[in-house]
């Protein structure tokens, strides 16, 4: 089993998935507790991936296609909300 805190404002640390089957629980900044598994907060991954990379003009690979710049590789903070694992 893995615990996860949620910070202040909302998110999670998680740089990678997780694997499918490990139940998460997640301390929301209220105190509260929730059970994920580990393919729920893979998907909630998967879309905070997808719009950073739509904000940031990245291809789906998460190359830019664009002039050449430093642009960071991924994200490491995904948004949870208590009701999510259901």
């Amino acid at each position: 089993m893995i615990h996860l805190q949620q910070d202040s404002e909302g998110f999670i640390r998680m740089k990678k998935h997780l694997p499918a089957s490990t139940p998460v629980t997640i301390t929301f900044s209220d105190g509260s507790q929730e059970e994920f598994t580990g393919s729920r907060l893979n998907e909630a991954y998967d879309e905070a991936l997808a719009v950073y990379r739509a904000q940031n003009q990245l291809d789906a690979k998460g190359f830019s296609r664009g002039p050449k710049k430093k642009v960071q590789a991924g994200i490491e903070f995904v948004a949870v909300r208590p009701g999510m694992g259901q």
